[in-house]
Formats: C-alpha cells, sequence, structure tokens
C-alpha cells in the first residue's frame, strides 16, 4: 500500500452539484433557485429568525436576569493530580504550566482546583486556589502562594 493508492471506501463520496452549468446538467438556467421573489436573489436567504418582516420571537420575548460576565473571572483550572505528574519540577507557576501544555494561556489567571492527591511537597504559585485543594497541598508538606 503506497500513500497514492489511497481512495475512500466505495460509495461514501457524491460528486459535487454543479450547478448553473447548461440545460443538459438538469441543475441549468434559474440554478436550483425557482423562479424570481427574494429566494431567487443572490445572497439569498433571511438569516434564521426571520419571520418575514413580523417581529421575530427573539424581539417580542423580554429579556429577564442579570448577566455579570463583564466582572466575571475566567480562570484556567488544574487539578491536584495533573499537577503531580509533573515530575523534576518543585516550583509551580502558571508560565511553567504554559510551557509544559498543562494550560493554554494564562490571560484569566489559573485557579488550582482539588482533585486528586499531592505525594510530595510542591511549592504552587497560581492566581486562586479552592479551600479544599489548600489545605491538600499544606497536608503535604508543600506551600500555596497567591500571585
Amino acid at each position: 500500500m503506497k500513500i497514492n493508492e489511497l481512495k475512500p471506501k466505495e460509495g461514501s463520496t457524491r460528486r459535487k452539484k454543479r450547478i448553473g452549468r447548461g440545460p443538459g446538467s438538469g441543475h441549468g438556467k434559474t440554478s436550483c433557485h425557482g423562479h424570481k421573489g427574494q429566494k431567487a436573489r443572490s445572497g439569498r436567504g433571511k438569516g434564521p429568525g426571520f419571520e418575514g418582516g413580523q417581529m421575530p420571537l427573539q424581539r417580542r420575548l423580554p429579556k429577564r436576569g442579570f448577566n455579570n460576565s463583564i466582572f466575571a473571572s475566567n480562570y484556567a483550572v488544574i487539578n491536584l493530580d495533573d499537577l503531580d505528574k509533573l515530575k523534576d519540577v518543585s516550583v509551580i507557576t502558571p508560565e511553567i504550566l504554559v510551557e509544559m501544555g498543562q494550560v493554554r494561556k494564562v490571560s484569566g489567571g489559573v485557579k488550582i482546583l482539588a482533585r486528586g492527591e499531592l505525594t510530595r511537597p510542591l511549592t504552587i504559585k497560581a492566581h486562586a486556589f479552592s479551600k479544599t485543594a489548600l489545605t491538600k497541598i499544606t497536608s503535604a508538606g508543600g506551600k500555596a502562594e497567591v500571585v
């Protein structure tokens, strides 16, 4: 088997529908758009929620509730069992977590959660800790520092 001999399984692919290529294709002339009208125009379609000019449902219903998302803190979370897997590291900082691929980005800060156990003392520097995580870190002989 060579890479240039690979093919999709028989019957798993279909040919592309070529519209607007003459009457012999069966999709010529109006290109499957019918005759005239709003739905025959270019860039057609009014999008989801359009109800023919009637006030759409999402605008008829009242807004309810409270959204405090502009003040929400979006932490990148990591658990103790994930930190315990990081060998050859005794001091853990957000930058080290990004380097090792444990956290994607630290823009909103890093929060340590308590799933799993620590088998060795670690010094962990993060933006936030859960209460249970703090007790587990100190009971393992480690230190938790808020950055």
